[in-house]
């Protein structure tokens, strides 16, 4: 799996490079991506805001500061460092060292995203201004790429796609048959007892999670198309709707982790108020941007976890994780890495705000 992910980001990062420097050199007249870089940022200034003010027409998708101080964060908490299809990938390393350094990698790939995947949708505005849908934008300028390089990266962008789906697809059925079906059975496995009744349970979870899986599959066959079929832009609608749960499940795991006398009540009332209230702002405020509504949705869930739990009595928990000897100090490679990202994040602001 390692070894097929490689392949498939290497391909789609240099496809990815290649298709930015076709589209910027096609609007700078073949002198290049540098004067086409020039030259987009005047035809189209516009797009390369990255902070809009309140009367842009896109401002409910981008509001204003909030992309930097508001409900971002809470989306970039939940995904890169409370996702399960996330954590299983640095849970697969080694040892955490190896771990740290494939989470600054990505990072810095990460910061690729802007040249490989946004300039050659901003070049789309120019090169087909008439397309009917702006999903339409990336695969429309890969059309420039020669066809056996064209070939290569549709290939594996399909392979990333599947590989991403499997994991996906993984933590679903793990997520539910271990920490949902084992539990309200009552029931544990112990891979290490040889008896017959302990592979007897394995076995019987292993069908149980096979069949979660399957379920899960025929659902997003169903529902794919009349979720995604009428959006013009299938990503904003995902990160929208996943927004309903990412504010209670960031509450979870930042009290679970810093906060020990956070309770299980306290953690099922702010997943459960994260989507009741997402659902009722939506309704109510329609307008109002749902980068804010998971901004303010957290603060109240996080107030209520935090008054659920004090309001308890302390008592030991049977799924209680014992943090001792765990530190969360970071080497100074590390750290060091870190703030290179975080520089080039404030320039690249700095320069389009």
């Amino acid at each position: 799996m390692a070894l097929t992910d490689i392949v498939q980001v290497t391909l789609l990062v240099l496809g990815g490079l290649v298709v930015s420097y076709l589209t910027l050199n096609q609007i700078g007249n073949g002198e290049g991506a540098i004067a086409g870089f020039a030259a987009l940022t005047q035809k189209v200034p516009g797009h390369f805001n990255m902070i809009l003010e309140p009367d842009h027409p896109f401002f409910k998708d981008l509001p204003g500061i909030a992309v930097l101080v508001g409900g971002m964060w809470i989306a970039n908490l939940s995904y890169w460092g409370f996702n399960q299809y996330i954590i299983q990938r640095a849970l697969a390393a080694k040892n955490l060292g190896e771990a740290q350094k494939g989470v600054v990698f990505a990072a810095y790939l990460k910061l690729l995203m802007p040249v490989i995947i946004v300039l050659p949708g901003i070049a789309a505005v120019v090169l087909a201004p008439d397309l009917a849908k702006p999903d339409e934008a990336y695969p429309t300028m890969m059309r420039l790429l020669p066809p056996g390089l064209l070939g290569l990266v549709f290939a594996a962008l399909i392979a990333a796609v599947i590989a991403s789906t499997a994991s996906k697809i993984n933590s679903i059925a793990t997520i539910f048959t271990l920490d949902l079906y084992a539990k309200f059975r009552g029931e544990r496995t112990r891979a290490e007892d040889g008896s017959g009744e302990s592979r007897s349970e394995e076995k019987h979870l292993v069908l149980v999670g096979r069949s979660v899986a399957v379920i899960a599959v025929v659902i997003a066959l169903f529902t794919a198309r009349p979720l995604l079929g009428n959006s013009d832009q299938a990503f904003q609608f995902i990160q929208e709707f996943s927004g309903f749960f990412t504010p209670g499940v960031t509450v979870i795991f930042l009290l679970g982790l810093f906060w020990r006398k956070a309770t299980e009540l306290g953690a099922i009332v702010a997943a459960v108020a994260s989507v009741a209230l997402s659902y009722v702002f939506k309704v109510v405020m329609p307008d109002f941007p749902f980068m804010n509504r998971m901004g303010l949705v957290f603060l109240i869930s996080l107030a209520l976890a935090v008054v659920i739990s004090l309001a308890q009595r302390s008592r030991p928990s049977a799924n209680a994780i014992t943090m001792e000897g765990v530190t969360f100090r970071t080497p100074a490679a590390f750290n060091l890495a870190s703030v290179g990202v975080i520089l080039i994040l404030f320039a690249l602001y700095a320069t389009w705000w």
